[in-house]
């Protein structure tokens, strides 16, 4: 069983049932500041599940979830506002212009608008600052997903699959804002089945016996 840490993200004994089906349990986890988690396991072994778990998205059928030890549950709202979470789908209004997107991010959390223009030239969008996204590729879709992530700063990222559709530069901008991220005390947890994360990330195996 890992240590608890300090501060920081903690799961006990968490289980997971959708239709029906227990699709994880007993399962513990912990992740400080400063830490990538990054999930590992075959398709169905609850890689997504555990991630929306995480986001509040799904409660637990058991185990306890916590933040610097005060059980998650016990405020969702203060949780969801530390959380991003990027997902499969890229979650844009296909009207609004990339700038159009940051500035609302940014805005739910306060965060100046300047931070906008640096999260789009952080992966290579500043160009397309005023294109609607009915009108990127799928990889600058990914990119524009991501950029979010520097627009509006949250403690704790989740990550499901987040290198999907980027190429090799995109996946060096990805793995240099993790970098920031878990520099300035940040924690990521990401499912990914490529090597973005450097040899400092911690690796969680879903469906190990």
């Amino acid at each position: 069983m890992e240590s608890t840490p300090t501060a920081g993200l903690e799961g006990r004994a968490l289980a997971c049932r959708r239709g029906g089906r227990t699709v994880f349990r007993a399962l513990d986890l912990a992740a400080a500041p400063g830490d990538l988690l990054v999930l590992r396991g075959a398709n169905g072994t609850g890689k997504s599940s555990l991630l929306r778990l995480l986001a509040g998205l799904l409660a637990p059928s058991d185990g306890r979830l916590a933040w610097d030890g005060e059980a998650v549950d016990e405020d969702p709202a203060a949780h969801r506002r530390r959380v991003a979470y990027v997902g499969h789908n890229d979650a844009l209004k296909p009207t609004l212009t990339l700038a159009e997107h940051m500035r609302f991010h940014a805005a739910l959390r306060a965060v100046p608008g300047d931070a906008c223009a640096a999260a789009l030239d952080a992966f290579g969008l500043g160009a397309l600052a005023g294109v609607p996204a009915r009108f990127l590729s799928q990889g600058q879709r990914r990119r524009a997903a991501l950029a979010r992530l520097v627009a509006a700063p949250a403690a704790l990222w989740l990550l499901d699959e987040p290198t999907n559709g980027l190429d090799a530069a995109s996946v060096e901008a990805l793995a240099r804002a993790v970098a920031r991220h878990r520099a300035s005390g940040g924690i990521v947890v990401a499912a990914t089945h490529l090597e973005f994360a450097g040899a400092s990330a911690r690796t969680l195996t879903l469906g190990a016996a």
